[in-house]
């Protein structure tokens, strides 16, 4: 079974959309996308090196622009972003981590 499989199950989060009034939740229908990586044949050597360098420049991003967003809230004083923040450090990193697999995925070594 292939580990990016996993992250299709995020999108039981969308359940929380209704029960809460919530439509923020609705944003993780996309992570149903994820689960068509159930059906493969496994994985091979190609595919684990891809996964886990994209998950290091999602990694890298997440830690820089995380520390640097950080430092601006707390200078600036405005701590009502926060929340925004963290929504848009979560989004980069999953597009981060969906086109770097492209990326070398495509290229091929």
């Amino acid at each position: 079974m292939n580990k990016v499989s996993y992250l299709g199950f995020l999108g039981l989060l969308v359940i929380m959309g209704p029960l809460t009034g919530n439509p923020g939740f609705y944003g993780f229908f996309g992570f149903f996308g994820f689960l068509s990586a159930l059906g493969g044949s496994g994985t091979d050597e190609r595919i684990e090196n891809n996964v886990n360098r994209s998950c290091r420049n999602s990694f890298l991003l997440m830690t820089v622009t995380m520390s640097l967003s950080l430092v601006y809230v707390v200078t600036a004083a405005s701590i009502h972003l926060l929340p925004l923040v963290f929504a848009f450090l979560f989004v980069g990193s999953m597009v981060t981590f969906v086109i770097s697999y492209l990326y070398y995925d495509r290229r091929g070594d």
